[in-house]
Formats: C-alpha cells, structure tokens, sequence
C-alpha cells in the first residue's frame, strides 16, 4: 500500500472515532509546548492515530513505545500575518527510534527522518505552509525502550535570513546583515578567539570566548570568568566552516538554536565600528548601539 493511501486510511481512522465518541489514545502530559505520550494506550493490531496540537515558538516531543501514527500540528501561540513565513525546524534525540518522520500535505508524503537516522548534528526544517508532522510507527517486534522524540522551533524567516545560523552558517555577512544582526540577535558581544575545539563525532567547532564588552544576551551564555574584569563562554558553529583561533578583537552575534548558541555574524571590531559609523551618519542605523 502506497504511503498517501495508508496516510488517508489513517486520517479516517481519527474521524470515525471522533464520530464514534471514542478517543483514539491517552497522553501522559501536555501544555502548550510539550507532547509526551504513549504507543501502549492503542491495541496492538489497530492503525490508531494520536492527534497532537502544540501552540509554541519552542518545544519538544516524546512518543514512548510508539505503535500506530502521531499527526503533530505546530502553530505559534499568537496568530499575526507573519505566520505563513514562519520556518519550522526539528531536532530528533540522541536515541530516537521506533518511527518514521514524514512531512504531510494533502495526502502526499515526504521523509524527513528514517527511523534510528539521529545524528546529533541534523536540523531538518521547512516552511510552515509545506504541511505538518506525521510521525509512523516502524513494524516491530519487540517496542520496549523504544522513544521516538523531538525537539522543534518556530523561526521568523526574518530571523533566519538576517542572522543565516541554520540556512547559511559559513556565508559571511553583508553589512546590513551585521547591523541587524546586533539588533535582533540573542547575544552581542566584543571579545577574542581564546581556543577552537573541533568535535568530529559532532561536527561541530566550539569556539572559546574571551569577551571584553558585553552588550546583551538572553541567556547565560556568557559568565563572569575566574580571574575578574572579563566575561567568557561558547559558541558553536559548524565544523565545515573553518573556524580557527587568531588574534584580534570581533563582534560576535548570534542566537540560542535548540538550547546551544549558535554563531552568527562576526566581523572583526574595527570592520563592524566602520559599517555602524557609515550607517549613523546617513541615519540607516536600525537600532543603536555604544561602539567605543
């Protein structure tokens, strides 16, 4: 059987119940941002499908010994006319399994994430118009410690575009990116390459911060170092991009993508006090920012 017929099999199997009066599984907990819920709730031989409705910028998903079909509807909580350009990303766990990933519209299939392919490195994200999340449960025979489970994020394509963190990582930023990307960034800092450590497994760089001058962040990213007088942290990047340590002070901007910070623009300091002077002086600065 085709996978857009047993998709339609599947869908009317949720409205007979819902005529029926019958639901089609129990969950463990829910709230706006988190889904967690079992595969035990449904009979063994039945295609039952778990409708789930989540309304957050960020959240997670977490489906234990899953039997049958989830349908994961994702929606900000506040609806704006900026909703049809919002991008959704998902991160499956470390230890997914048990389930097929697919991305549904209108009946039509497209595999996001094959079951057991986790890398722990692999965004996949795609436009919330292209469809939601149908999540199918592979053919086993034994389910126990089986979790199929996701982290997932809704960006403003302003956001991805502007700060390039998931599209575009390695592109260097034009000077309009850079001005923006101080504007809307979650963190914006001054400071020095200390080290670069390359994580292969995850094919990552982690960048060691030395930072003389904080200007903002959201979260905890950057703490007041041992010796006194001076912040550190560190950002991740990925791997291809070459990162490497050198002298010089830079701007590093960036935002929080699925917990970690990840780095955007970064111009040295000197290129960044040219293009925010430039800009003031004809009045195209988008927000302001102290530069001495």
């Amino acid at each position: 059987m085709g996978f857009a017929n047993m998709l339609r099999r599947l869908l009317l199997s949720v409205l007979m119940a819902t005529v029926l009066g019958r639901g089609t599984s129990l969950q463990y907990s829910s709230d706006m941002c988190n889904w967690k819920g079992s595969g035990l709730t449904h009979e063994s031989h039945k295609k039952d499908v778990e409708q789930v409705y989540l309304r957050c910028a960020e959240g997670s998903v977490e489906w234990l010994y899953p039997t049958g079909a989830l349908i994961v509807n994702l929606r900000p909580n506040t609806f704006t006319s900026a909703y049809k350009h919002l991008t959704v990303c998902i991160k499956p766990f470390k230890d997914s399994k048990g389930a097929n990933i697919y991305l549904e519209k209108t009946g039509e299939l497209k595999l996001l994430v094959k079951d057991g392919d986790n890398n722990p490195n692999r965004v996949h994200c795609f436009g919330i118009g292209q469809g939601g999340l149908f999540i199918e449960a592979t053919p086993q025979q034994d389910i126990s410690r089986k979790i199929t489970g996701f982290q997932y994020e809704l960006i403003s394509q302003r956001t991805l575009s502007d700060l390039h963190t998931v599209s575009d990582p390695c592109r260097p930023c034009g000077d309009t990116e850079v001005l923006l990307a101080v504007c809307i960034s979650d963190f914006v800092v001054r400071g020095s390459i200390r080290a670069v450590t390359d994580d292969a497994e995850q094919q990552e760089s982690i960048i060691e911060v030395s930072v003389d001058k904080l200007f903002k962040q959201k979260s905890k990213v950057f703490l007041p170092n041992k010796e006194g007088g001076g912040w550190e942290g560190l950002i991740r990047t990925p791997l291809e991009c070459g990162v490497k340590a050198g002298a010089g002070d830079f701007l590093f901007t960036g935002r929080m993508h699925f917990g970690e910070p990840r780095l955007g623009c970064a111009p040295r300091y000197r290129d960044f006090q040219r293009i925010y002077q430039e800009a003031k002086n004809k009045g195209l600065n988008p927000c302001e920012i102290t530069t001495d």
